[in-house]
């Protein structure tokens, strides 16, 4: 029996198993024998064959926007309308077949927005070039969903289930468990809140179904056993993701309004251009980003030219993205703006810059 057999085989008995408090060891264990057969399935193969057309493409920019969805929702569309590259649309699927990069140019900061070939049910198993499509997305900062608003939300719970499969977790933080190998001593386990998911004896089974008998395990939140399972496995992806659902000029303001109230989706028409400005202010948000000016001693700031920064950087951090030494030679800098308490404010290299402040190095 294949790999892909087992994992469908293990999805349908839990699928027919009752959730209730004498099931729940046995559910962890077929979930832990899950992601290990998912994992082993995206391990690349070790047979030496041609190699084919290059599917990724060199990371560029202040970051990297993944654009998934399934055929025909109108990628290709966003990506001709918010970046100067082309990509072909027409209205048959599949028009896509390799990843299209462009440039997002906005507010001083260029983002790379990958147009990738539709994915199709199954994807996470290798179907219509998927596990390529779901290898590119892991590599991205934030994953643009786009879906199709006249179809519902059908499409948005399959493509969460694909990406899923393969270890990437969409809008949710890694989970608060401090997990570690050791020599020996047997299973340490500990936890410093009330568990009501899953007790000392679930953890272990779940534990040697990985073939580990030595390690130390503490509960620092109300974890599941899928938090555990994600722990182990340490090949997770956790990403901030967007909903853009398209073709909303097709559908009723009712469900337009239903739909923009949902957390991170956003509607848009492509084909009329609607609220794509919106599109990239929340795109901006989420990716955290903040600009920072520099100042010449005697000089005006720069304002033509900004830094383009994390939320909660440091004047350290600046001084790296100006130049790698600069740090090493820093005596104090000077800050305008709402990080500061005065302006211009002396500051340390510990200090937290804010949006549009403006910033000015003194060496040693």
């Amino acid at each position: 029996m294949g790999i892909l057999e087992k994992i469908s085989e293990i999805e349908k008995e839990i699928a027919r198993t009752q959730k209730n408090k004498a099931t729940e060891y046995h559910l962890g264990l077929l979930k832990a024998k899950l992601a290990k057969y998912r994992s082993q399935l995206l391990e690349p193969s070790k047979k030496s064959g041609e190699k084919g057309e290059g599917f990724d493409v060199l990371k560029s920019g202040d970051a990297r926007v993944a654009l998934i969805g399934f055929p025909s929702v109108g990628k290709s569309t966003l990506l001709s309308t918010l970046t100067k590259t082309q990509s072909e649309a027409a209205s048959y699927e599949f028009t896509t077949l390799t990843c299209i990069p462009g440039v997002i140019e906005y507010k001083g900061a260029n983002i790379q927005l990958l147009d990738l070939p539709g994915i199709i049910e199954g994807a996470s198993q290798g179907k219509g070039r998927g596990k390529q499509v779901i290898a590119v997305a892991r590599t991205a900062d934030l994953v643009l969903m786009m879906l199709d608003a006249t179809k519902g939300d059908v499409q948005k719970t399959l493509l969460q289930k694909e990406l899923e499969s393969v270890g990437i977790r969409l809008n949710t933080k890694k989970p608060n468990i401090y997990f570690k190998h050791k020599k020996g001593g047997g299973i340490a386990f500990n936890a410093v809140c009330p568990l009501t998911k899953v007790d000392e004896k679930l953890v272990q089974l779940i534990l040697h179904e990985y073939k580990i008998f030595n390690a130390e395990v503490l509960f620092r939140e109300d974890c599941s056993a899928d938090d555990l399972i994600d722990v182990i496995s340490d090949n997770r992806i956790y990403l901030s993701c967007l909903y853009v659902y398209n073709k909303v000029d097709q559908i009723s303001l009712e469900e337009v309004n239903r739909i923009a109230r949902q957390p991170h989706s956003i509607v848009v028409s492509c084909n009329m251009k609607l609220n794509l400005d919106y599109l990239l202010e929340t795109l901006w948000e989420y990716l955290s980003f903040i600009r920072v000016y520099t100042k010449k001693p005697g000089q005006p700031p720069d304002f033509n030219d900004c830094l383009i920064l994390r939320r909660g950087v440091s004047v350290e951090h600046v001084c790296h993205s100006i130049h790698r030494t600069l740090a090493q030679v820093l005596k104090y800098a000077l800050v305008w703006g709402t990080s500061a308490k005065f302006n211009p404010q002396r500051v340390g290299a510990h200090h937290i810059v804010h949006d549009e402040d403006v910033i000015q190095i003194v060496k040693k």
